[in-house]
């Protein structure tokens, strides 16, 4: 296919070594270094994001000459490369924070920001949990905030009735965009949480973390859940607000389409350097990637947007709209088609 990824290590390991022939070389200034070779489009971030980009990218290759290499370094590791000028584009699972900016804006890297899918954080237990069949957002908050670490530890200390079993966490690390949203929706405040439990940017080995372990509770995006639903049992989510539907919500396409799985669905987004943008193969791949993107955002199980959102985001690209209009770090309850419409 052409289509390459550099999986995360599980916890622990080193990192691989990128594969000098399937990754370009890394360049500290603008232009990307991707323009080294124009028959590359470098890709990296978000592993949410990744398998919507992999589908795309695949489809793009049938009839393009162009090569694309797609980075899974999460999507902080993404920005930095992007804001480094070491790639052409970022995938993010949230909207690029104001200190990312500051460092484009350092590396005079000019960014065009495209949302491109909705997504749900599934809360996930293993299939031999008979009890946390759902939790309120505000015990979610009681087992994942900072003031946890080491005293919330059993799963009775979360809600009477809960067995006097031991909680062994699961999440994605704190370079991940999952992570950020995870704590801004759930502790109230982006990149706060407690640190005691085991993190990676590879979603499987949270798959397998959970999967194996009767006290396991985790979380990431509903796409990694659906592919191993055989696995994992979904937690259904209270945010407490009849406004979202009554009692607990469990996502779905549906649920996360119509805003009623809540706090915890969002959109997905790729920035675009706006140099890599004049390049004729980026652009035709961006184009590309926004004119397809119903379709194979369903193939990659993810939530379109509205066809109108795309709509306006190909019209931002096309315009070469510089800047967020999701500027702030994660928001929760964000309409995406609302926010475009505003340029």
């Amino acid at each position: 296919m052409g289509c390459s990824r550099n999986p995360a290590s599980p916890p622990g390991e080193p990192a691989p070594a990128p594969s000098t022939a399937e990754t370009p070389s890394a360049k500290t200034e603008a232009p990307p270094a991707a323009d080294k070779d124009k028959s590359v489009i470098a890709i990296d971030g978000s592993s949410t994001v990744f398998p919507i980009t992999e589908a795309v990218a695949e489809e793009f290759q049938k009839a393009n000459s162009a090569r694309v290499t797609i980075g899974v370094s999460g999507t902080g590791g993404g920005f930095k490369k992007f804001c480094a000028g070491e790639i052409a584009i970022a995938g993010a699972s949230r909207p690029i924070k104001p200190t990312e900016e500051q460092a484009c804006a350092a590396s005079r890297i000019e960014f065009i920001e495209l949302p491109v899918a909705y997504d749900g954080l599934a809360v996930i237990t293993n299939p031999k949990n008979t009890w946390a069949k759902s939790l309120t957002v505000a015990e979610l908050k009681k087992l994942w905030e900072p003031e946890a670490q080491g005293k919330i530890t059993k799963w009775s200390q979360i809600r009477s009735g809960f067995p006097d079993k031991e909680i062994h966490l699961f999440g994605p690390g704190v370079d991940s965009g999952t992570y950020d949203y995870f704590t801004k929706a759930v502790v109230g405040e982006e990149h706060k949480s407690r640190g005691d439990y085991t993190s990676s940017e590879d979603d499987n080995v949270l798959v397998q973390g959970v999967s194996r372990d009767v006290g396991g509770l985790g979380f990431f995006g509903l796409a990694y859940y659906e592919e191993n639903k055989d696995k994992l049992t979904l937690v259904g989510v209270d945010d407490g607000k009849a406004e979202n539907g009554n009692g607990p919500i469990l996502p779905s396409a549906q649920t996360v389409r119509d805003g009623t799985y809540q706090p915890l669905s969002r959109p997905v987004f790729i920035y675009v350097s706006k140099a890599a943008a004049a390049r004729p193969d980026v652009k035709a791949f961006v184009d590309f990637y926004l004119l397809k993107g119903e379709e194979l955002v369903k193939d990659a199980r993810y939530v379109p947007l509205p066809t109108k959102a795309y709509e306006l985001a190909h019209k931002r690209f096309s315009n070469n709209t510089v800047g967020s209009v999701f500027s702030g770090g994660s928001q929760v309850g964000v309409t995406v088609e609302a926010l475009l419409a505003r340029e």
